[in-house]
Formats: C-alpha cells, structure tokens, sequence
C-alpha cells in the first residue's frame, strides 16, 4: 500500500509544473494584458490545432491537463484540445524506446498520433466556426467559478489553483493505481486478446483510463502481442493522461465535458478500427 501511495504522489507531483504554469499563463492573460491580446489569441488560433497535435506527442502526461486548463480559460478551442488529447504520447514513447521497438514502429505511431490529431481538431474548429459557434465565457468567468480571491495576486491564485486541482488528482489517482495493481495487466489482456472486431473498442475503454497508467498498459500488452496495431493505435488515442480528469474538474459544464469525452472515445476507436484495417490490407 504504501508503495500504491507513493507512485500515486509522483505521479500527481510531477503534474504540478505544468497545472502551475498553465494557470499563471490564465492569469496574466487575465489580469495584464489588454483586450487586444485576448482578441490576437482568438483570431490566431486557426493554426492552434496543428501546434497543439505536435506538442502533445512530447512524452509527459501534464500537457494534456494543462490544456484542459486553458480550455476550460477558453484560451484553445475545441479542436486544439482533441487535437493535443488524441496526439499526446504520455508514457508511450519512454517505454517503447525502453523495449527496443524498431524506430519505424516508433515513428509510425508518432506520426499517426499527430496526424489524427492534427486533422481532427482542424475539421472540429472548421465544422465550429461554420455553424457559427462562438466562446461565450473567458478566463474571468472560470476564476469566479473557483472562488479563488485572484484579487490577491497571480502567483498566489494560480499556487491556488494547482494546490486544489493537485489534491483531487491525487485522489482519484490513488484509487486507479490500487485498483490496477490488484486487477493486474492480465485480466486486460485477456480481454482485449483474440478479439479483432472489439479490440479497438476494448482498447479504447483502457486508454480512458485517467492517468498515466492507461498508455503504459496498452503500449506494453501491444509490445507482447496481446493487441494488434489497430486496437493499441485506438487505445492511446483515447489515452490523454489526466487530461480529461482535470477537465471534469475545471470546467462546470458537465454535458459538454461528456460531449467531449465520447467524442475523443469515438475518434480514437474509429481512426483504430481504420488503421488495423489498413494494416491488414497492406
């Protein structure tokens, strides 16, 4: 228990840089700058997808919860925080560079990644901004949301912020790694084994595992041959770390959160269904 306890603190403590940073980034944006720079984030963020998919293949897990934060800030639109939580590699990289994966096993889940990423947060602003959807609450309106005296200064709010968010990521964290280290890999990979048609599927349930955990298990039951390439392409597109978790916490609209969450749940399941196709194919 005690060895539970502690991984769930590295795993929430080597958050705190990122959640730190993200909410000092919305509080001067908040506090110091003019409307005019608000007003350049939003008419330069047709690109923000493309950014965003190619950050989010670096392997840390806290990029993810940091954009749930400036999403929530409405700082990156819908599509930028798809595009990043459907290309973010978590522990994936680390441990097939660990295992000797060859580079082009390496390179090809990293492009696809990104490049589904990439192309689904693009169609989403695009789809968006041709329905004529527009953001109709900022930063300011997050930061009453939190009651968090911003009154008293940046670092302080935004140390607020983190403290509050670290604590119930800790939480939740801890009741994840209990209950897989009881349930152990094995259970999931006999699952997820022997089933083409639903192991995208399967796999993708996985990979909404919040937190870390879920890209190490998928990446390794695909490393032993416990899933094909489609249904582990399908589980960590699915996977964005804590992402999603801190996006529940932060942003009070539950039914667009869940909106969310399904959406990232179908792409990543059907760009995997795809892809193991294909890769049968060819």
């Amino acid at each position: 228990m005690l060895a539970i306890i502690e991984d769930a603190l590295l795993d929430s403590g080597k958050l705190a840089p990122f959640l730190f940073l993200a909410y000092l980034a919305m509080e001067y944006l908040e506090h110091k700058t003019g409307a005019g720079i608000q007003r350049w984030i939003k008419n330069t963020d047709r690109a923000a997808p493309v950014v965003g998919g190619l950050l989010g293949i670096v392997p840390q897990c806290g990029f993810s919860a940091a954009a749930s934060n400036l999403y929530a800030g409405h700082v990156i639109s819908l599509g930028t925080l798809l595009a990043i939580y459907l290309s973010t590699s978590d522990e994936m990289l680390p441990i097939l560079l660990s295992e000797g994966a060859p580079a082009g096993t390496v390179a090809r889940i990293l492009a696809l990644k990104a490049g589904i990423g990439i192309t689904a947060g693009l169609v989403i602003d695009w789809k968006m901004r041709r329905e004529g959807k527009k953001v109709q609450k900022g930063i300011h309106d997050m930061c009453e949301q939190e009651h968090c005296h911003c009154e008293k200064g940046i670092f302080r709010s935004a140390l607020h912020h983190t403290v509050k968010i670290l604590f119930f990521i800790f939480a939740v964290t801890l009741l994840l790694n209990a209950a897989l280290h009881y349930m152990g890999e094995e259970i999931l990979a006999n699952v997820i084994l022997d089933r083409p048609v639903l192991g995208p599927v399967l796999a993708g349930l996985v990979g909404l595992i919040p937190n870390c955990a879920g890209s190490v298990v998928i990446t390794q039951l695909y490393l032993k041959g416990a899933m094909d390439f489609g249904a582990a392409i399908a589980g960590l597109l699915a996977g964005c770390g804590v992402g999603i978790l801190v996006l529940f916490r932060v942003n009070h609209d539950r039914r667009e959160n869940l909106k969310i969450l399904a959406l990232l749940y179908g792409l990543g399941v059907g760009a995997g269904i795809l892809v193991g196709l294909a890769a049968k194919i060819y």
